[in-house]
Formats: structure tokens, C-alpha cells, sequence
């Protein structure tokens, strides 16, 4: 006779454990991503472990990684979670706040968000200010953020890989100079004038990493350096109050706030292009995520905000997936 049938029904909360230390490969980091003790992440992996009756990861002293069957397994537990953050959106309806990162108070985000919540008022879409996507980027996978904007290319794949985005805008990136800096009284700054110049990009901010990352490329070949790294700079008063008192050039994009006694001034000769799309967890499911998508698509058509000037600087991959729909 055949052996009966046994239903396998692991915890959303155990599936979430392997697909982190899987996107990770780093117990300590993925533990905190999930805000948990190491001892009991690993308690929750080999608990599934046995579940499923396989190793999942082989783990020595200097590295982890995925088995086979880990290998073979992870895309059914992402496609497991994501039915599962589904169902829970499903439940909740639209009592459940949306929880949306606009980066910053003037920001691509918060027009969208402006724009969401005027033609959907009864959502209730709940504003966040990280300053950067990597950074949002570990929270909407760990479920303590929805949605956010940024470039996503400067994100790791494994990372991505529990991501859906959209292309919003291509914005025109700047430069923020002090009043009496040499080139403050131009009207556009070519990069060839920047030679010599050192520029704050947010060096020594994990959560802004993909901006360094963007800053870097730009600069390459150019004779322009980042600024050494600095801690992560948090609100607006503080940041004005640092870059004011080291006397920074800072690269920037057209949506900026205003410094009292600096200039915020467009780049050309190439014009750098800034990335921003918007970016939600895989298989998220709620009226506010329409009503966001909506939103940013009818504005990006409205404006042109992913037209390229003729003289546009982009990278390939960044160009490559903002052309993703």
C-alpha cells in the first residue's frame, strides 16, 4: 500500500528565515535584517531543515552557502511569501496603511505620493523619509516598508530579485556649490569644469550606497573625486548644518532642497541622468500600490520624465532596466 499522504505547512515566518540568509549569505546580516538573535534565526533554518528533510545551506566558519536543494527550493518559498503577503493584503483590505519612502521631503517620491493621495483620498498612504534605496531596500524585503524610490540597478541581484520596480523618471543631476565658489555664478556647470573638485555623494552611508555607486561611475576618468566617507547624515537640518560646515561641493539631482548660501546648478556636457523607479516587494497586493502606480505613470507621461536628452549620460544597466515596464 502507498504511504499516506503527509501535507508539508512550514510558517511563512520559516520560509522568510531561509530566503534572507539565502539573499544574504551572512547569518549576522540577516539576522538583523529580520531584527532577530542569530541563535534563533539558526534555530528557525534548521527547524525548516528538517521539515523539508534537507540541508539548505552548508555553513563553515568563513562562509555560507546554498545547497543544491537550497538552490532548487528558494524560488518556491519567494513565490510561497509572496501568495502569502497576498492573502494578508487581501485580509486587510484597505484598513491596512501603505507604508511608502519617499527619500526625502522634496523628492520624485513625494510628488507621486502627493499625487496618489489626491486622486485616491480614502487610502490612508503612510509617508517615510529613508535617504536612500539600499537601505529601503532591506525593509520592504523584511516586510517593515511597501514601497520606495531609487535606483535600483546600484542594488545587489539576489536583492532585486525579491523586487518588482517601475520606471518613474530619468532626473538631471546637479551640483550643489557654495556661494562663492569660483563657479557658483554659472548658469550650468559643464563635468569638464568639475576637474580637480571633490564632491560629498554620500560616501559611508549603506543606505545610500547605490547613489555613491552612480556618483562614482560619473566621476570615473573625470579627474573628480567623492568625498571620503562620512556617517549617514539624517534630516534636513543636519545636512545642511554638516555641508555648511566642511565647506562641501555636493552632487545632486534637480529635486533638491534649498541651502541658504549655496547654488544648485544642472551639469552638462554630458547631462547625467539619475535613475528613479518605483520599487515594491514581490507579489505585493493593495489598492495604495495601484493607486502609486497610477499616479507616477501618469505623471512621468505628463512631464517626460523618462525622455533622454540627445546628450544624455547614462549606464547601460541602469538604462537597461528603466526601460523595463
Amino acid at each position: 500500500m502507498p504511504e499516506p499522504y503527509t501535507a508539508f505547512d512550514a510558517e511563512p515566518r520559516l520560509l522568510r528565515a531561509f530566503v534572507t540568509v539565502a539573499e544574504e549569505l551572512h547569518f549576522t546580516r540577516a539576522a538583523a535584517r529580520l531584527y532577530l538573535a542569530q541563535q534563533a534565526l539558526s534555530r528557525d533554518i534548521r527547524r525548516l531543515e528538517r521539515e523539508v528533510g534537507a540541508e539548505l545551506f552548508s555553513r563553515t566558519t568563513r562562509a555560507v552557502a546554498l545547497t543544491a536543494e537550497g538552490e532548487r527550493l528558494l524560488p518556491y518559498a519567494r513565490r510561497v511569501l509572496a501568495a502569502y503577503e497576498e492573502f494578508a493584503a487581501a485580509c486587510a483590505g484597505e484598513s491596512r496603511p501603505l507604508l511608502v519612502d519617499v527619500g526625502g521631503p522634496v523628492s520624485t517620491g513625494g510628488r507621486v505620493l502627493t499625487e496618489a493621495r489626491r486622486a485616491a483620498p480614502r487610502l490612508e498612504l503612510v509617508a517615510r523619509y529613508r535617504s536612500g534605496l539600499a537601505g529601503a531596500a532591506e525593509r520592504i524585503l523584511a516586510g517593515r516598508l511597501d514601497v520606495s524610490f531609487g535606483r535600483i540597478a546600484g542594488l545587489p541581484a539576489d536583492v532585486r530579485a525579491g523586487l518588482e520596480h517601475l520606471p518613474v523618471r530619468l532626473e538631471r543631476m546637479t551640483v550643489l556649490l557654495p556661494d562663492d565658489h569660483p563657479l557658483a555664478d554659472r548658469d550650468r556647470i559643464p563635468l569638464d569644469a568639475l576637474r580637480g573638485e571633490t564632491l560629498y555623494a554620500g560616501a559611508g552611508n549603506p543606505d545610500t550606497a547605490e547613489w555613491t555607486g552612480l556618483a562614482e561611475r560619473l566621476f570615473a576618468g573625470r579627474g573628480i573625486a567623492v568625498a571620503e566617507p562620512f556617517p549617514g547624515i539624517e534630516g534636513e537640518e543636519e545636512f545642511v548644518r554638516v555641508i555648511r560646515k566642511r565647506g562641501w561641493a555636493v552632487l545632486a539631482s534637480e529635486e533638491f532642497i534649498e541651502v541658504p548660501g549655496m547654488a544648485l546648478r544642472p551639469l552638462v556636457d554630458p547631462v547625467p541622468l539619475s535613475p528613479v523607479a518605483m520599487v515594491w516587494r514581490r507579489g505585493l497586493r493593495h489598492p495604495g500600490l495601484d493607486a502609486l502606480r497610477h499616479a507616477a505613470r501618469e505623471l512621468a507621461g505628463a512631464r517626460g520624465w523618462l525622455e533622454r536628452p540627445v546628450d544624455a549620460w547614462l549606464p547601460e544597466a541602469d538604462a537597461a532596466l528603466m526601460n523595463a515596464s
